[in-house]
């Protein structure tokens, strides 16, 4: 299967210990996708400075694709972190570096190869939201990861265009978090998830609703866990559709069951995959 990852890429710059690790919730879905035995792509903006040539180097030596990327003059994006108990903290970032002032019209620049893929994913750190119809008109399912933060109604406006939401709900209560999964299947998105942290996930499909706990670990750094759960369950779904012994219940719990599973391995790995780089 081949999947891509449309949208942001960062180093996530932890300062305790002056180490950058590549990261990014796009790029992280098409790492992700690569370790999970899928043909993955990565299309984005890299700034020029070294962060940038650290990115840019990793991917390739994890045979992500990178080949209608683009580079501008400027740097690339950056968060700051620490990290106590195993618990990432974020100090700050530069909402993306050199991307932010780079339209992502260039995605559109080759059609034909977005349509060679069986997936795209994207995220709202991405500044993609106006190019989702256009995106949408390809009849390549997509996927958007709201995060955290989000305003409900800018989210649900987007989730006509979309086919997988993903909500990161822990501050909400379940009745709340409810309410919102079911909106945004009202507005169109097929599949809608909330990840609670350790109340777990809820999925909604429209119809019927879906509870996955997470899987008990000792973490060694949770930055990227989400990305991880987003990524498992995307690939082990689209991989299992075209199964027509599988009834569609038992594969959303099947893909919901991976996504805890590979979402606590990524916990063991300090960055959302490793690759630090010292400075």
């Amino acid at each position: 299967m081949r999947v891509i990852g449309i949208g942001d890429n960062v180093v996530d710059d932890y300062t305790n210990i002056r180490t950058m690790f590549p990261g990014g919730n796009a790029l992280n879905f098409s790492v992700y996708a690569t370790m999970l035995g899928c043909e993955a792509a990565y299309m984005g903006v890299f700034g020029n400075d070294d962060a940038a040539a650290h990115v840019q180097r990793t991917l390739t030596n994890l045979g992500v694709d990178t080949s209608h990327c683009i580079s501008a003059d400027g740097p690339n994006g950056r968060a700051e972190l620490t990290h106590q108990d195993g618990e990432r903290i974020f100090l700050g970032s530069n909402e993306g570096g050199i991307s932010k002032t780079v339209p992502m019209a260039f995605i559109f620049d080759d059609v034909d190869y977005l349509e060679s893929f069986s997936l795209a994913h994207t995220s709202a750190y991405s500044y993609i939201d106006t190019a989702l119809p256009r995106l949408q008109a390809l009849d390549l399912p997509i996927s958007y990861d709201f995060s955290d933060d989000f305003g409900a109604e800018h989210a649900l406006s987007l989730c006509p265009y979309l086919d997988f939401g993903f909500f990161s709900c822990a501050d909400l209560t379940n009745a709340a978090t409810k309410a919102l999964l079911k909106e945004a299947a009202c507005r169109g998105c097929k599949l809608v998830t909330a990840t609670r942290g350790a109340a777990g996930a809820i999925l909604f499909d429209g119809q019927s609703w879906f509870e996955q706990a997470p899987h008990p670990v000792t973490p060694t750094d949770t930055l990227g866990a989400g990305d991880a759960f987003i990524t498992g369950f995307l690939v082990t779904y689209a991989g299992g559709q075209g199964d027509k012994a599988i009834r569609p219940a038992s594969l959303i719990e099947n893909a919901l069951e991976k996504a805890a599973s590979f979402a606590a391995e990524t916990c063991l790995v300090q960055g959302a995959f490793g690759h630090g780089l010292r400075y």
